[in-house]
Order: C-alpha cells, then structure tokens, then sequence
C-alpha cells in the first residue's frame, strides 16, 4: 500500500499492525485484544482525515497510483467484455478505450480514458491523453450504441486532451466539439462517470450525459491546479491554492450544479477496497439506468440540453 504524505499516521499505525500480527502468529502472547484496538484506530483516524480533506488532498486521491482505471471497472463490472478498436479514419488511439459489455442481463457501451497501471503502460496508453482519434472513435462506439439501443456508459479519468502539435494538426478542437454536439442529442441512455481526474476537453469530450457524477475523491476542473498556478503564479509552487480557489472537488461541483451526484468511496479511497468500489459504481449504474429508461429519446435529450444550457452566467 502507497501511502499519501496525508495519511502518514495511517502508515504508523499499520506498522504497528502488522508487527503484532507477526507476533501473534507465534503463538504464545494473546494480542488479540491489542489489534482489535489498533485496528479500529486505524478506522478512525481515517473517517478523521476523510472528513477533513482540503481541494488539494483530493486530486492527490484522484492521482493514487493504485486507484482502479476504466479497464479494470469493466473487466469487473462486466460477465463479458468485447473491446472495439480504431476510428475507422487514421488508427486505435490507446488512451480511449471503448466497448459492449454485459452488466449482469444487460448490455452496455462502456468508453474511457485508460491511463495505465505502471511506467510502460502509461506510455502506451500516452497517460490517458487521447488524441483526435481517440474522440473520434469514442464517438463512433456512441452512434454503434445507438443504433442498436445500447445505452452509454462513459469513464473519465484523464489529465486533458493531448496537446501536442500533432493532435492540433489533426483537429482536435474540431473532435471534442463534435462529440459535444453529438452526445446531446444521443437517443439513449448516458451517464458520465468521473473516477479520477476530469480535466478540461478531455473530460468534456465524453462528458455530456444525461447524468454527470463524480467519485467522492475526484475533481473536475477546466485546469489542474499545477498549470493554474503556473499562469496566475509563473510557478508551481501555489498549486494548493489553486485548488482550493478552483473549488474543483466532487462537493463543490455538485453544489453548482455542475454534476448531478456524488458516489460514495471505501473508506480510505477507492484504492483501498477496489472490489468494493466496483459494488458501489454497480449499483449505481443500475439504479441511473432505471430511472433513465422511464423516459422517452425526447425527453431525456430536451432534459440533457436544458441541464447544459442553465450551467454558468451570461447574458444575450
């Protein structure tokens, strides 16, 4: 277990643990009682830092390198899984990853950014970046959805679009303004999932929903709180201020109305219980999806653009 400089008394006291542990497996001192106390030390020590993470700590949960990616949700969310690859115009982009999947009876579309699990993944993966194509496929899997009923379900978790020369090249711009347009008027089902970092047009790209939530330690922002302070600072080292005045975390978003729900994380982070986050986000998937089908195409699409339209201040 990674440990986050936060929860430093957390690692403390499980050291602790574990030398009783080792101790108790000889034999011949009862700590039963001693663990039992460390144990539920440890739990409240972490409902303590829980409820008293600032806009910073969250993005550091956000970034954990142990936290679940969209690969390994869907792999356990789904009793089968087919991934389908490419835009069908210039190749697969690695970092989005997209396909049917059966959630118990029934099917679904999953599409997300997929950062990788460890230094060579990430690279192939270009740390969850997509490019152009990237969107562009993910779009193509959404019409493919479409036309066969499927409802969409899509995970963000990327630190924005790619910004290379090359992506520009490409259209990227073009790409996630297209897939803006598009997912408001789907006829079926979406609901956007953020389960780590949701920045900018990478998030946004698949991003448009009829229900938009958040995992309890993830953030959603039009800047990551490093590049935020480099603009306003010319350094990096205001980044904690940055995001505690970008107000990105799930709470705050949500009480702008920028998303429509907060899904609850294990104690400690979704890092620290995977399986039983991928309860939780099933549970929740099943629930949205009950009540989405009550409505008809219609509504659900003048609903989606009502929602959007009423985000922000401005005037005609």
């Amino acid at each position: 277990m990674i440990y986050l400089d936060f929860e430093k008394s957390v690692e403390e006291l499980q050291e602790q643990l574990d030398k009783l542990k080792k101790i108790s497996e000889g034999g011949k001192v009862d700590v039963a009682p001693a663990l039992k106390e460390l144990e539920d030390k440890i739990v409240e020590t972490r409902k303590n830092i829980s409820a008293n993470l600032n806009g910073w700590q969250r993005v550091q949960l956000s970034r954990h390198p142990e936290r679940p990616y969209t690969l390994y949700y869907i792999s356990q969310l789904c009793s089968k899984f087919i991934e389908l690859h490419g835009d069908r115009n210039v190749r697969d982009d690695k970092a989005m990853v997209g396909g049917i999947g059966k959630l118990d009876s029934e099917s679904i579309m999953f599409i997300g950014q997929q950062k990788g699990e460890n230094t060579k993944q990430r690279q192939y993966r270009n740390f969850g970046m997509a490019n152009p194509e990237g969107y562009r496929k993910a779009l193509r899997l959404m019409k493919l959805a479409e036309k066969f009923n499927i409802p969409i379900v899509t995970l963000i978790d990327t630190p924005g679009a790619f910004p290379g020369l090359e992506a520009e090249e490409h259209g990227q711009a073009e790409a996630i303004a297209r897939n803006l347009y598009e997912m408001t008027l789907l006829k079926v089902p979406v609901i956007c999932i953020i389960i780590g970092e949701g920045a900018s047009g990478g998030a946004l790209g698949i991003g448009i929903g009829d229900r938009v939530l958040m995992l309890e330690n993830t953030w959603y922002s039009v800047i990551s709180p490093e590049s935020c302070s480099s603009i306003l600072w010319h350094s990096w080292n205001y980044k904690e201020l940055a995001a505690e005045e970008l107000k990105l975390d799930a709470k705050h978003m949500f009480e702008f109305k920028l998303v429509d729900g907060i899904i609850r994380e294990p104690l400690g982070g979704a890092h620290n219980n995977p399986e039983e986050m991928v309860k939780i986000l099933k549970r929740e998937i099943k629930k949205q999806l009950i009540d989405l089908k009550d409505l008809t195409p219609k509504e659900r699409i003048d609903a989606r653009i009502r929602k959007f339209s009423s985000m922000g201040f401005f005037e005609e």
